[in-house]
C-alpha cells in the first residue's frame, strides 16, 4: 500500500514539491560551456564598477563633493531631472493611457514613435531638438518672435532634452500598467454615474499608481545622467546648463579625482534606484 501511494504525484498546491524541485534546479551544476562564459559577461559588467571603487578617493571624498563646482553640477543635475520628470508625468502620462485605452489607426506607429528615443543616439535627439526649438528652428523661431522665449544653451534647454530621452520610459511603464489593470472597477464606476475624468482620477489612477511611479523613478534616473542630447541642445555652460555627466566629461580631462567622485554619485544614485524597483522588475526568489 505505502508503495502504491509513493506512485502518486505530489500535490500540486504543496509547497513542498515546488522547493523540492528549485533545489534540484539550484543545486545542479552547471554545464562549463555556459558557466565560464556566464562568469566572463559578469566580470565584463562589474570589474568597471569595482575599479570605480577602488581608484575613488575615499579619504578626500566628502571634501571634493563640497568643492563648489561639484555642489553646483550636482544641484542642477537634481533641479533639472525633476522638473523634466514632473514634464513627463504631464504629458506622459494621458500619452501612455490613450495608447492603451483608445483604438485609433496608426497606434501601432504612435508607440513604435514614441518609443524611438530610447534606441536614438542622445546626440541625434540633441540634433533633433535643435532643429525644432532651435533660434532658427520650426517652433522655435516662433517662440523667440512671439514670446520672447529662446530654449538651446539655457537651463530650460537641459530639462527640454532631459524629458525627450526620459519620457518613453515613463510611457512604456504607464502603458504597461494600464493594459495589466482591471477594467471592471472602472467599469461599475462608470455605471454609477461618474464621469470620465472621475473614473480615471478616483478609479484608473490608484490602480496603476504602482506603474506610475516606477515609470517615473527611471524617468528621473534616465534625465539624470543625460549627456549625449544635452551637450548638444544645451551646451555646457557652468551653473547654467552643466549638470554632472557633463561635469564628469570636463573633469576627466583637467581633474580625474573630480571625475570619479562625481561618477560615484551617479553610480549610488543607479544602485538605489535599482534596488527600490527590484520588488516590482524582478521576480523575488
Amino acid at each position: 500500500m505505502a508503495a502504491a501511494e509513493q506512485k502518486f504525484p505530489a500535490d500540486p498546491q504543496d509547497g513542498s514539491a515546488g522547493r523540492a524541485t528549485t533545489s534540484r534546479r539550484t543545486s545542479a551544476r552547471p554545464p562549463w560551456m555556459l558557466l565560464v562564459p556566464a562568469v566572463a559577461g559578469l566580470a565584463f559588467l562589474v570589474l568597471p564598477l569595482a575599479g570605480l571603487l577602488i581608484r575613488a578617493p575615499w579619504p578626500t571624498l566628502l571634501a571634493r563633493l563640497a568643492e563648489p563646482h561639484v555642489l553646483e553640477a550636482l544641484r542642477l543635475s537634481l533641479v533639472c531631472a525633476t522638473i523634466a520628470t514632473a514634464a513627463c508625468l504631464l504629458l506622459g502620462v494621458p500619452l501612455a493611457w490613450l495608447l492603451a485605452r483608445v483604438d485609433f489607426p496608426g497606434r501601432r506607429l504612435v508607440r513604435a514613435l514614441v518609443t524611438v528615443p530610447l534606441v536614438l543616439p542622445p546626440v541625434v535627439g540633441g540634433v533633433a531638438l535643435l532643429l525644432v526649438f532651435g533660434r532658427r528652428g520650426l517652433i522655435g523661431q516662433w517662440l523667440e518672435a512671439t514670446f520672447g522665449i529662446t530654449l538651446p544653451f539655457t537651463t530650460a534647454g537641459v530639462i527640454v532634452a532631459e524629458a525627450f530621452v526620459a519620457m518613453p520610459f515613463l510611457v512604456i511603464s504607464v502603458e504597461g500598467a494600464l493594459r495589466g489593470a482591471d477594467q471592471r472597477f472602472e467599469e461599475a464606476a462608470a455605471t454609477l454615474g461618474a464621469s470620465r475624468w472621475t473614473v480615471f482620477r478616483r478609479v484608473t489612477l490608484p490602480l496603476i499608481m504602482p506603474g506610475v511611479v516606477a515609470g517615473a523613478v527611471l524617468c528621473w534616473a534616465r534625465a539624470l545622467g543625460e549627456f549625449g542630447a544635452t551637450i548638444t541642445f544645451a551646451g555646457n555652460f557652468p551653473g547654467t546648463t552643466r549638470t554632472m555627466p557633463l561635469a564628469v566629461y570636463l573633469a576627466l580631462e583637467t581633474e580625474p579625482e573630480a571625475a570619479v567622485v562625481l561618477s560615484l554619485v551617479l553610480l549610488a544614485v543607479s544602485v538605489i534606484i535599482l534596488a527600490s524597483l527590484r520588488d516590482r522588475w524582478v521576480s523575488s526568489p
